[in-house]
């Protein structure tokens, strides 16, 4: 029995006017529950913390998928931005700054790093790109275990304790809907466009004219930015930042899963990505206590073999999916294709 095809058009035109707004619009709300209905046991500062993780984890993810889903630039060492923009942020606020002017000076110094080493390491391609920013990573780690003067060393910094679950939540949720909504934009843009070209084949891009290093420098930067933003927002709700904690390797695979699972090179796929991984590592860490990260392994390889383009992926190539055209759509073509 062959399956019916929805009609594309309308269903993209009811998920712009229904039910992405209506979405949206719950998650604006879900804080108020508690004002609403303070004896209710769903809406709890513990709930509020765990969203909090996951848009944080949706911005990171997203970042990532611009250089390594878009570009083709795997990055094995992109929690160094994460890094830089955490203690950025808390040396900026230990010498005064507040919060907000501290939080865009620590992601402009993940930017500035990024526009720094991005010339020389952009130029290499493959995997000598992915272990040249691996060993970026380590090699920063121990820059800061040994900067005490600056970094507090081992011991860490400590930030000023402000414990506001419901601003945080706020917070990491406009970033969330400004970091995706950023990257839809570049998705469909002549800058997009030129970084899918690059991925694809960087030698024809140049060919065409496009000037590959300073698309894949803005693009590094951005991405930098944008890890620098969310690393500043964990080490003021953490509280406490320290090179073991915040330099550490399983961030960076994390960025990786959740793009491979949702859909690399996709808009919506890192959103899906990072809710279906948060969501499921709760679940499973709740239940199965000493056999957690065996299951989490099982149930990642098994998606890997039969879901290899990722959950967005695959919906894209099924008509009656229509939604997935929504977020994937084919770069716009210039005038010499």
């Amino acid at each position: 029995m062959a399956v019916p095809v929805l009609d594309r058009p309308h269903t993209e035109a009811v998920w712009r006017r229904w039910a992405l707004p209506a979405l949206l619009l719950a998650f604006l709300l879900l804080p108020l529950v508690q004002v609403v209905a303070p004896d209710q046991t769903f809406v709890t500062n513990s709930r509020l913390f765990q969203f909090t993780q996951m848009f944080m984890l949706i911005s990171l993810a997203s970042a990532w998928n611009l250089t390594g889903g878009f570009m083709g630039y795997v990055d094995f060492g992109h929690a160094v931005f994460f890094g830089l923009g955490a203690y950025g942020t808390g040396i900026l606020m230990a010498h005064g700054w507040g919060f907000a002017p501290a939080l865009i000076g620590g992601a402009g110094v993940a930017a500035a790093f990024a526009l720094l080493i991005g010339y020389p390491l952009l130029r290499l391609k493959g995997p000598y790109f992915s272990i040249a920013m691996l060993g970026t990573f380590v090699a920063m780690r121990e820059i800061v275990r040994v900067s005490k003067g600056l970094t507090g060393g081992g011991v860490g910094l400590t930030l000023p304790p402000y414990l506001n679950r419901p601003l945080f939540y706020y917070l990491t949720f406009a970033v969330a809907v400004l970091v995706v909504a950023l990257i839809w934009w570049i998705r469909r843009s002549e800058f997009g466009s030129s970084l899918v070209a690059i991925r694809e084949d960087e030698i024809g891009a140049e060919m065409r004219g496009i000037h590959t290093t300073q698309h894949k420098i803005a693009a590094f930067v951005v991405a930098a930015f944008v890890g620098g933003i969310v690393g500043g927002m964990w080490a003021y709700q953490n509280t406490f930042i320290d090179p073991d904690i915040v330099f550490i390797e399983s961030r960076t695979v994390e960025m990786v899963m959740i793009s491979l699972l949702g859909g690399l090179g996709t808009v919506v796929g890192p959103v899906v990505g990072a809710a279906t991984i948060y969501w499921m590592r709760d679940v499973v860490w709740s239940n199965l206590l000493d056999y957690h990260l065996l299951v989490e392994g099982l149930i990642l390889i098994l998606i890997v073999l039969y879901i290899p383009r990722g959950i967005m992926g695959t919906l894209g190539d099924r008509s009656a999916r229509g939604f997935a055209d929504l977020w994937k759509r084919s770069p716009p073509k210039g005038d010499d294709e």
